[in-house]
């Protein structure tokens, strides 16, 4: 029983401690350039390839995304066709709303709430929370989305993903802009 009350206290503090040091790290990101702007990039069709991550770095699933976006105003859409190497087909549709300068909302159904955005210079982050299937098992996580523009207009995006505040998993996804 020690050892699990210890094991609890050991998790919050790691928990504290990055919550502490983390900060708003898009903000660091002010002034870096390309300027990443959500609703030229993904207005059209984007391509992208992806990998999941368990937390020793095990790459546990690969995948395509077929992606086209529009944007009205400050309002995007964002249709998502996820092509699972394993045969899985998975589509997501996003509606983003730009709702102050660099701040942004966002909303899927399998998305829980709102997802919260922020942009500084090339780089975007997203922070949202969301059940994820894992085998016969769901399992409701955040994800910590951070999406960088490369001078060659490719983007790339890192997530974390989070369970009681520790990376249980990563999300690595290139995409690039179709003509």
């Amino acid at each position: 029983m020690k050892n699990f009350i210890k094991g609890i206290l050991v998790m919050a503090l790691l928990g504290f401690l990055s919550a502490c040091w983390g900060g708003d790290k898009v903000d660091k990101n002010q002034g870096n350039e390309p300027a990443l702007d959500l609703a030229e990039y993904f207005n059209g069709p984007v391509k992208a390839w992806g990998m999941v991550q368990d937390y020793t770095g095990k790459v546990t699933r690969r995948f395509d995304i077929d992606l086209v976006g529009s944007w009205e105003g400050n309002v995007g859409t964002l249709n998502e066709v996820f092509h699972f190497y394993d045969g899985e087909e998975q589509k997501r549709t996003w509606t983003l709303t730009k709702v102050a300068p660099n701040r942004y909302e966002g909303t899927a159904s399998d998305i829980i709430g709102v997802a919260q955005g922020k942009s500084a210079g090339n780089a975007v982050r997203l922070a949202y929370q969301m059940d994820l299937d894992v085998g016969e098992s769901k399992y409701r996580v955040s994800f910590d989305d951070n999406l960088y523009l490369m001078n060659d207009g490719v983007i790339i995006n890192r997530a974390f993903i989070k369970k009681f505040g520790l990376t249980v998993g990563e999300l690595t996804v290139f995409m690039q802009k179709q003509n």
